[in-house]
């Protein structure tokens, strides 16, 4: 069977609609979405985007973000036919430096990625804990703070700054501009209330006045009982004060007041001040996402 890749500046809105439901079918098969939220939103933007074909219509797809990330699937019921193998490749000799996700990390995403002589370069871990009694009294915050409710439009350029601060190496959280977070305020699942903001209060110090960090919760879809820990940031110049766990339990109380009944977050694998924060308050791994590259970034050990 012959697979054709071929390649996409935008998807068409026939296209688009199927490419969406054939990643609903790759996450029923595997348990896993093949595509993050980040990827998700650049479905209908210009971009790079592959296509894989073959006699029965569909079969796989890719797409490659701007710092070189990308995030592919195959259509469950095209595997084991070559068209990941077709898929991959296509994207290798556009972009040689091509770091690929295995979201989930499953045996067929290893066995494709040895075939390519890809090795792991970065882990993206998934922590779940139940939401339990007593997860809805907001905690103790330090001398100095207070929290409240972010309020859209007077708060944008604030969280924003904090954000960029906070995530100045991060890959992609640290790019997060003006309309990155206006698209997200669009979403069906964003509500204000779900983002909190920790403050020093006006009669700390001078360092500390103003907007410290945050705790942005997710609930999607919106009437589910699963919630996440979407971002937790403070401000660097405030590390080591002791804000982290406060700030956890603030989103974790708002989540449990909320009614869902287990939480979620996602944390790079080799950042250990955040994983031991998040296992103090209990939360456990429950997945693991691999990045993938050719030998170009240093490898996962």
């Amino acid at each position: 069977m012959t697979t054709a890749v071929t390649p996409f500046a935008r998807l068409d809105p026939d296209l688009l609609t199927s490419v969406r439901a054939a990643a609903e079918e790759a996450t029923s098969a595997d348990g896993v979405a093949p595509l993050s939220e980040a990827f998700l939103l650049g479905l209908p933007r210009e971009g790079e985007h592959l296509v894989a074909t073959d006699e029965g219509g569909l079969a796989g797809y890719a797409q490659i973000a701007d710092d070189g990330s990308v995030e592919a699937f195959v259509v469950p019921s095209a595997r084991a036919k070559g068209v990941g193998t077709a898929v991959l490749a296509a994207v290798l000799k556009h972009r040689p430096d091509a770091r690929p996700w295995a979201h989930g990390d499953l045996p067929g995403s290893r066995a494709l990625a040895a075939s390519l002589d890809l090795a792991p370069v970065r882990e993206l871990l998934v922590l779940s804990r139940p939401v339990v009694d007593g997860d809805e009294v907001d905690p103790e915050l330090p001398e100095g703070f207070a929290h409240r409710t972010f309020e859209p439009g007077r708060d944008d350029d604030a969280l924003l700054a904090v954000n960029a601060a906070a995530f100045a190496t991060h890959p992609e959280q640290g790019d997060l501009d003006t309309a990155g977070l206006t698209e997200r305020m669009e979403q069906p699942w964003f509500e204000a209330e779900g983002l909190i903001l920790l403050e020093g209060t006006a009669d700390g110090s001078v360092a500390e006045h103003g907007l410290a960090g945050f705790h942005w919760t997710k609930v999607d879809p919106p009437d589910g009982d699963v919630g996440e820990v979407y971002v937790v940031g403070v401000r660097p110049d405030l590390h080591g004060r002791g804000l982290g766990g406060p700030l956890t339990g603030l989103g974790l109380a708002h989540l449990a007041r909320r009614g869902v009944r287990e939480v979620e977050l996602y944390v790079e694998g080799d950042n250990h001040p955040a994983l031991a924060t998040y296992r103090r308050a209990g939360f456990e791994r429950k997945a693991v996402h691999v990045m993938y590259s050719r030998g170009v970034h240093h490898t996962v050990e």
